[in-house]
């Protein structure tokens, strides 16, 4: 994963910006999810795209990342982040140090997300919280990116008529394990986070999610980019 994602930097920023009503959408979700957040350590930044958004466009600072891929952690410095290079698995999360810890778009890229979650319980403290978004295996955009990485390919017959017209990279595709929500929420609830919330955006099919900007919504029913969060108690 850490290779796709250093070969394929500039072709991930491309995308977004390509999609901007996609990447204002899940924007908007990630900044909902960040209120009174505190001190925030953004795990598997990425180029930093996102967080720059936050800070020009919602005025929430998120200074420190992790990122594997040092052809994405290189951008993200160029934009402003102090990032450490490392995978979620090896990275250290302080004992107190940040109220939150968010993965935004990072979950399907790590191997033993049970076990990251557990690490960031106990280093937390008591009113931090945990936030983890991405595409959920069961949505359209899940089950449509699962055929992908199956068939290798976005030029399939099975793929006619069905994805967007910028699609997400297939090498990056390739590269995910997307899990359901119901996944993520137990690892959550199992590694002691006694409040669960859950937020959504990215409701329409996935030909038209870009045709517009979404506003956030609670729950997880709908959503193909949906939000799961933990509070430490």
């Amino acid at each position: 994963m850490r290779q796709s994602f250093d070969e394929y930097a500039a072709l991930y920023d491309a995308w977004f910006l390509e999609n901007r009503n996609v990447l204002l959408s899940e924007a908007r979700l990630v900044a909902l999810t960040l209120k009174g957040a505190g001190r925030i350590l953004s795990v598997g930044c990425g180029s930093g795209l996102f967080e720059k958004i936050l800070r020009e466009e919602f005025g929430i600072s998120v200074a420190e990342g992790i990122e594997p891929a040092k052809g994405m952690a290189d951008i993200a410095r160029k934009r402003g982040l102090s990032v450490v290079e490392a995978t979620a698995e090896e990275a250290d999360y302080g004992h107190g140090e940040y109220d939150t810890v968010l993965f935004n778009g990072s979950p399907s890229y790590i191997g033993d997300l049970k076990t990251v979650v557990e690490k960031v319980y106990e280093a937390l403290p008591s009113g931090g919280r945990i936030v983890l978004i991405d595409v959920p295996k069961e949505s359209g955009y899940g089950m449509m990116y699962n055929l992908a990485k199956a068939v290798g390919s976005w030029d399939n017959p099975l793929l006619e008529g069905v994805y967007p017209p910028n699609p997400y990279p297939i090498e990056l595709v390739k590269a995910a394990n997307w899990r359901t929500t119901r996944e993520k929420i137990d690892f959550v609830r199992d590694s002691g986070f006694s409040r669960i919330e859950t937020f959504q955006t990215l409701t329409t099919h996935p030909l038209v999610s870009d045709d517009y900007a979404e506003m956030p919504s609670e729950g997880s029913d709908k959503g193909d980019y949906v939000a799961v969060i933990g509070y430490k108690e």
